[in-house]
């Protein structure tokens, strides 16, 4: 199996452990990521769905991405990851919401070079961001941003259900 089976096992190994589930959006990663998750055994006790909002207006209408900030700053910024991962978390009902969105290449988009790469993360605590910078040709990118995502929800949800075990009254 590959380094994404494992990471995305451990998702939800961790997701299970603290009763709570997860929903993704995606724009650069194109579904890779829903896909790899749905690739482990059980995975629907813990992944309620994805979308995939490879159009700018989408990520308005479907995610509730502020239309202001698309204007100013376009589909490839961390603050559009960030509402794009708590809008996720909105339309399915999930615990955790995360999301992707960048620039895979060969060329640039909206004045941003490939390998720009923006992930969200959104729970009942708030909502993060994360941007490496990634080089490679497309498909490698695409790739690297689903690690990413992997190991950035891994890193948040962690702290997120530490957080929530220390304040549940035992």
């Amino acid at each position: 199996m590959t380094d994404y089976y494992s990471l995305a096992e451990q998702v939800h190994a961790e997701l299970r452990g603290a009763g709570a589930t997860l929903a993704v959006a995606e724009s650069l990663t194109g579904g890779m990521l829903a896909s790899q998750l749905v690739e482990v055994p059980g995975a629907s006790e813990t992944f309620r769905g994805s979308i995939t909002a490879y159009a700018t207006d989408l990520k308005a209408s479907l995610l509730g991405v502020d239309e202001g900030l698309l204007a100013v700053h376009g589909p490839i910024h961390p603050l559009v990851a960030r509402q794009m991962a708590e809008g996720v978390r909105t339309l399915f009902g999930s615990t955790f919401g995360l999301a992707t969105t960048g620039v895979a290449g060969p060329g640039p988009q909206d004045g941003k070079p490939a390998g720009t790469v923006h992930l969200g993360f959104a729970g009942p605590s708030g909502s993060a961001a994360r941007s490496p910078r990634l080089s490679g040709d497309r498909a490698t990118i695409r790739q690297m941003a689903v690690t990413g995502a992997l190991e950035f929800f891994l890193a948040r949800s962690l702290v997120e259900i530490e957080a929530a075990e220390a304040t549940t009254p035992r």
